[in-house]
């Protein structure tokens, strides 16, 4: 029987990319096998760090996907946080691709910051053997955009790394920044390393492809249709606000989840909004568009499903301006005019602009090419898995407020407080938050500051901890406007102090006294006791508003260490880093 190159038939279960370098592979081989084993060894791959620093999550989820990928490619990716990652590791790498978010006022993420700072010690050694690039996320609608991925991308520059290709800065919406950037970065990255194929990535890939598949994830990309089961009031009629208690079934999805995660929702806008906006450009809404995916789909359903139309940005009002020559709006785009513009944006939607500066849009294809995506929304779940199994819950402030004489809200709130009706079915996926987590040691105490809706996952902990059957003392610190119409969970959480499960509820309504009491002062006033808390080893945790409540809890904590402590500045601040590297302050601030 004559010799033959064998190959893999295209039903054979490999990807195409698998199948035609597998196929080239046992060419190679066929055609060599008078050789020398030597000759046919495929060079080693080369190893490839892939760093994140993620607040929540999102970074982390994407070096993971990216760390799979390069390893299809035959690379040999490690995959670790840079909480509690060295330099001097970082400078021992050859190649490194670093995903990091921003977080509050350009900071770094939590447990992030020692890292940078040791980075930027002057007599910290040079990095001319490494070869990097950054991709950095962050929100727009913060002053300091991307700035640590910006800051640790021109120290690392400065230190004499080599950058595999330029920064890339994204905003929440990642796919297509994240695109491009893996474009610019992984054919440099395989010129640089010059990586081969190896027998061993052959017998990984059948040994993969062998496994049987596993069930479908749940993403935002394929979330999930939850019917909304409970949907009640937490705020009193006479309110100013109005908080919802949300329920979801997920009986039967196989959808897991733990207390501190999270629940991401991909909303939808108002269709009264998408009528007044088509209506306006005077088209019908049946028009066919390319928005994301491979197939066209409706006007009506794009600026319905798929398309941020409730807020303009810079880039939005650039590519208007410039569409129409709109001699107002270009005068605001001078950099020296950005407070202004600043002021301009704020409030505004599609809407305003198709009214103000009419006939600009000319077709359906100008009109999408300017708008950005409509990104999920995140809400941290204040259910326990074990104590409400089946069940998803979220509790949701509904935005609304009115400005240039028009009623607004915002795009999931009103959609949960307006539009959704028990039975409706929300597409939802599970956003994993793992360094929000209960305490590893049940007995071990806890101390929980969430104003507002940032209870939600004390909840969810409060919970969680019954169930388990923890013995450990908990603490809830709440505070919001008026205890007679604001006061979120009352019933529960009081019943709870009650029978002891909550050893602690202090609570602060501002308004409920000539002067305003919030839950860091409540925080100052229980000092002593908050410290022996700390020092009987309780772990902290922080939920809700990063511009400054955040911020002032961080103070107040400071500040009881400092005077219960009798320490220094500096003390305070080693023991408050000791805090979170011993996994014992938590924070998930938005």
């Amino acid at each position: 029987m004559p010799n033959q190159i064998p190959f893999i038939p295209d039903n054979a279960p490999f990807t195409p990319e698998q199948r035609a370098w597998l196929n080239g592979f046992l060419a190679g081989v066929f055609a060599n096998c008078a050789q020398p084993a030597a000759a046919v060894d495929a060079k080693p791959s080369h190893r490839i760090a892939i760093l994140y620093a993620s607040q929540s999550g999102t970074a982390e989820g994407l070096a993971r996907k990216l760390a799979k990928e390069l390893k299809a490619q035959g690379h040999l990716p490690a995959v670790s946080t840079l909480v509690g990652y060295s330099p001097a590791a970082l400078a021992a790498e050859k190649y490194a691709l670093i995903l990091a978010s921003t977080y509050g006022d350009g900071e770094a993420p939590d447990g992030v910051q020692p890292f940078y700072e040791e980075l930027c010690l002057e007599h910290f050694p040079r990095f001319e053997g490494l070869s990097y690039s950054v991709f950095a996320l962050g929100d727009r609608h913060y002053e300091h955009f991307c700035e640590f991925g910006k800051s640790l991308d021109a120290k690392l520059a400065a230190l004499g790394a080599n950058r595999l290709a330029n920064r890339v800065d994204c905003d929440v919406d990642v796919d297509e920044p994240l695109a491009q950037w893996k474009a610019d970065v992984l054919p440099r990255l395989n010129e640089a390393a010059a990586i081969g194929k190896s027998r061993e990535m052959a017998a990984s890939i059948v040994a993969e492809t062998e496994k049987p598949a596993p069930n479908a994830s749940f993403t935002r990309t394929n979330p999930v249709f939850a019917p909304l089961v409970d949907k009640k009031d937490l705020t009193h009629k006479k309110s100013t606000k109005t908080t919802l208690h949300l329920a979801f079934s997920i009986e039967g999805t196989g959808i897991q989840y733990e207390a501190g995660d999270a629940c991401g929702v991909l909303p939808q806008n108002d269709t009264n909004l998408v009528a007044e906006i088509l209506q306006a450009l005077r088209f019908n809404g049946n028009e066919r568009v390319k928005c994301g995916g491979e197939e066209p789909i409706t006007l009506h359903d794009a600026l319905t499903h798929h398309l941020q139309i409730t807020r303009v940005n810079r880039k939005m009002v650039t590519d208007y301006a410039n569409l129409g020559q709109c001699a107002p709006l270009l005068l605001l785009l001078d950099p020296k005019q950005q407070p202004d513009l600043d002021r301009y944006i704020y409030g505004r939607g599609l809407i305003d602009l198709l009214f103000e500066y009419p006939g600009v849009v000319q077709s359906p294809e100008e009109l999408v090419a300017m708008l950005p995506k409509l990104s999920p929304r995140l809400y941290s779940i204040s259910s326990s898995p074990l104590a409400h199994a089946g069940q998803i819950h979220t509790t949701v402030a509904v935005v609304r407020f009115n400005a240039h004489n028009r009623e607004r809200g915002g795009v999931c709130s009103t959609l949960f407080a307006d539009r959704a009706s028990l039975s409706d079915r929300l597409p939802l996926y599970i956003q994993p938050n793992k360094r929000f987590r209960l305490p590893a040691n049940p007995d071990a105490p806890m101390i929980m500051i969430g104003p507002g809706t940032g209870v939600a996952p004390f909840r969810a902990f409060l919970h969680e901890r019954r169930a388990i059957g923890a013995s450990g003392r908990n603490w809830l610190f709440f505070g919001e406007r008026s205890a007679e119409t604001d006061y979120l969970y009352r019933d529960e959480l009081e019943s709870m102090r009650s029978d002891g499960h909550l050893t602690r509820l202090d609570t602060a309504f501002s308004r409920d006294q000539q002067d305003k009491v919030y839950v860091q002062d409540r925080m100052m006033e229980q000092a002593s006791l908050f410290w022996s808390w700390l020092q009987d080893g309780a772990s902290v945790y922080v939920c809700g508003d990063a511009s400054r409540m955040a911020k002032d809890v961080h103070a107040a904590l400071q500040g009881i260490v400092e005077k219960q402590g009798c320490m220094t500045a500096p003390e305070v601040e080693e023991y408050v880093q000791a805090l979170k590297e011993e996994h014992r302050y938590h924070r998930d601030v938005y």
